[in-house]
């Protein structure tokens, strides 16, 4: 996968932005990245977009920004002269994909048909938009043309919400969704960039599905069994002995030898990767030699760099 792709998949929601007013770009780039999105794709539906975009990585220097909506070679131009870093359009326009790729520039054509998919295929495009995502019959048309395309990639957008995003990003052809409700177009008009932060935190919360799976509490390998034992009597659970712990139940982990001065804590959540890449953009540090990938080479386990009150926390893969 590209690199600049491969850092939206790891985001995972790609909020799409329709700039009316000049002076609410920098406010609505600002607002987005403080809640966890740093990238967006600007679409040229209005004749502020090239200005927009220049606004807003004034603005923010590291957000991702993409060009949507772009229909003509000219705006291919302007886009990236105003700093994006990838282009969509609307259809599967062969004149855009064989500009942008002229210009070295990802671009992500949109495709609705089996026929829009071979010409993509064509050009050597290997992940497409979907749009209307929901109106075209959403992941059971995607999972339909996953079918006989076996190495395509879809970012579909158009009716994904928060009641149904995880849905979509559980699947694994899926690299990223468009979405507007976040940035809802009365709030941009109403200047409302507190309510559009509060809106994009619970977004990347819902996306992320942060829930404690267990807790550690460091032993050694001659008293694990025993405290096991205890935690099990409270809990009315059984008890699971390994090589490097002792369960009690699902929910306490009695480490023979374990990380953290007093042991560990454990998160779920439903991409390991891009919970990663979200807590690095808040500041958090990993520590790689502890990250543990499964058989396919998707990261499955990783500790933060840093206890809390003595435990050390790490992510896991549901």
């Amino acid at each position: 996968m590209n690199r600049i792709l491969d850092k939206v998949s790891r985001i995972g929601i790609v909020p799409v932005v329709k700039i009316d007013d000049l002076d609410d770009a920098a406010p609505l780039a600002d607002a987005l990245c403080k809640g966890g999105l740093p990238v967006a794709e600007v679409t040229f539906r209005t004749a502020l977009a090239k200005d927009a975009m220049f606004a807003m990585k004034k603005a923010r220097p590291d957000m991702i920004l993409g060009a949507g909506t772009v229909l003509t070679t000219s705006q291919v131009d302007d886009a990236m002269e105003a700093g994006a870093e990838f282009i969509v359009s609307p259809g599967t326009n062969p004149r855009i994909v064989e500009y942008c790729q002229e210009k070295n520039i990802p671009v992500i054509p949109g495709c609705s048909t089996p026929s829009d998919i071979d010409v993509a295929l064509e050009h050597g495009i290997n992940t497409v938009k979907f749009f209307p995502a929901e109106a075209l019959g959403g992941l059971k048309m995607i999972k339909a043309l996953s079918g006989p395309y076996v190495d395509l990639k879809f970012m579909p957008t158009g009716g994904i919400n928060e009641s149904n995003i995880c849905d979509y990003l559980a699947n694994e052809r899926i690299v990223a969704c468009g979405g507007t409700w976040m940035i809802d177009a009365k709030l941009i008009k109403e200047k409302r960039f507190d309510k559009i932060e509060e809106l994009t935190r619970s977004a990347v919360k819902k996306m992320l599905g942060l829930e404690l799976d267990h807790v550690g509490v460091n032993a050694s390998k001659d008293t694990d069994y025993d405290i096991a034992k205890e935690f099990a009597k409270l809990l009315g659970s059984g008890v699971k002995e390994t090589e490097v712990s002792t369960f009690a139940g699902t929910t306490v982990e009695v480490m023979k030898k374990g990380r953290g001065t007093h042991g560990h804590i454990a998160y779920r959540v439903n991409n390991t990767d891009r919970a990663v890449r979200y807590f690095e953009s808040q500041g958090y540090e990993f520590l790689e030699e502890s990250a543990q990938y499964d058989e396919k080479g998707k990261l499955k386990l990783i500790y933060f760099k840093d206890e809390i009150a003595g435990f050390a926390v790490h992510l896991i893969q549901k």
